[in-house]
């Protein structure tokens, strides 16, 4: 057992201190705070360690929400306020953008939040028949586990679906497939609820009744998923309203399938997106690449004010849903797409693609390097990139900077997972020789 007081939160919101010249990472500790910590993994370098007692309580502490915090690990930041909690994680992308790629923005956006509980509207929920357990459990996994939390409530979802945790465990209880019915998606929309039941095994006649009458009862649409994401269909009702989110300031609405890729948050994602067009100024007549466009999420919102947009993706699922969604709001002249794997650009792919004015980049974790480095010496006078890895973003800046002659004019973090550790955050660069 050691003493330490801590200094700062990392990536992963545990608290930081030193001994005796090594970091010591501590769960559930606080900046500020001084505590009692035990050590559980010990590396030449570091340290893993537990709070094992709060000598000196934070101001920023607070009792966590959720009965299931500590064991449940879908959260890891409920202890801490939320306002807290987003200044942290605008510390953390300074720190970042700094230590990493050092550079540092020429203004600091305020950051985007919201909501702090009720906002996820998808998940991903694992199921378990554990006889120990009394029957099946279904919920997010515990705490560095592979096991299941036996979780009753969670206050991230919307009260709707948190409420159907329980009936859920009845209702797979119940089931021929119990034992074969390993993960079930959330995926809520305008209008509909749908719940993706991934099987092993087709259900039996018994079972569809089951679900048909659940659905009936709970309002909530049911798919089966046989194999991978691409095979879910709808199950019941067969008919009725599709799965959709709005953007209002663009009057956009898109349309998805419950096993597309989707923001989790849909309020901060109107104002994410709200931000990034204001930053990129699409204007008439402008040619402007959506980079790792998915759904076109950004794309048709850039199309609104007259521009010519280029959505660039690697699946052409996700592309075929893009381009009728074009359609389906009215912007099909405004809007391509094209197939192509962005993570392995090279000078002359992008150069096939032709000459943009401006460019919206939203990668994945790894981030956009390959991208960045076959950015032509004209390339786009202005640059927007969203970000869901301040550390990747911090190394892509660096190469913007001091390799493409672009200036880093601002960034800010999004909190679009409130309660946890993921840092999203966008950023605007424009390049020096920009008139």
């Amino acid at each position: 057992m050691s003493t330490g007081i801590i200094e700062s939160l990392d990536h992963e919101a545990r608290g930081v201190t030193r001994l005796d010249g090594k970091t010591v990472f501590v769960e559930g500790a606080l900046p500020g705070e001084c505590v009692e910590y035990a050590s559980y993994r010990r590396k030449p370098s570091y340290e893993l360690a537990r709070t094992l007692r709060v000598l000196t309580p934070s101001p920023a502490r607070v009792t966590p929400r959720c009965p299931h915090f500590g064991v449940c690990g879908g959260c890891s930041m409920q202890h801490l306020d939320p306002d807290a909690q987003v200044a942290a994680k605008q510390r953390l992308l300074e720190d970042n953008l700094w230590h990493i790629g050092r550079v540092r923005p020429d203004q600091l956006y305020a950051p985007i939040y919201g909501q702090p509980w009720a906002y996820r509207h998808r998940a991903r929920l694992s199921v378990r028949f554990v006889v120990k357990k009394g029957g099946v459990l279904v919920g997010f996994h515990e705490k560095k586990s592979s096991y299941v939390a036996d979780l009753r409530q969670c206050e991230i979802l919307p009260p709707h679906l948190s409420s159907l945790l329980l009936p859920l465990r009845e209702l797979v209880g119940a089931m021929s497939i119990r034992d074969r019915l390993p993960q079930i998606e959330v995926a809520i929309g305008e209008r509909v609820s749908a719940l993706v039941l991934r099987i092993l095994e087709a259900p039996s006649a018994a079972d569809e009744i089951l679900l048909r009458d659940f659905a009936e009862r709970h309002a909530v649409v049911f798919y089966l998923q046989p194999q991978g994401p691409a095979t879910a269909y709808r199950f019941h009702p067969a008919e009725g309203p599709q799965l959709s989110y709005l953007l209002p300031d663009f009057a956009v609405e898109h349309f998805f399938s419950p096993t597309e890729f989707t923001q989790v948050n849909h309020a901060i994602n109107r104002v994410l997106v709200r931000r990034a067009v204001a930053l990129l100024e699409p204007q008439p007549g402008d040619r402007i690449a959506d980079m790792f466009c998915g759904l076109g999420n950004f794309t048709l919102p850039i199309a609104r004010s007259g521009a010519h947009v280029l959505g660039v993706e690697g699946s052409p699922e996700l592309l075929r849903r893009a381009a009728a969604n074009a359609v389906a709001n009215g912007l099909g002249a405004l809007v391509e797409y094209r197939v192509a794997n962005l993570l392995q650009s090279t000078p002359e792919s992008l150069a096939e693609l032709g000459h943009f004015d401006k460019m919206l980049i939203d990668p994945p974790r790894e981030g956009a390097v390959e991208l960045i480095k076959s950015l032509a010496v004209d390339g786009p006078r202005r640059i927007v990139y969203i970000s869901c890895s301040p550390a990747t973003l911090a190394r892509d800046a660096a190469i913007l900077v001091t390799q493409k002659d672009y200036r880093l004019c601002g960034a800010g973090v999004v909190n679009m997972f409130p309660q946890t550790s993921h840092v999203e955050s966008i950023a605007l660069f424009e390049r020096r020789a920009a008139g």
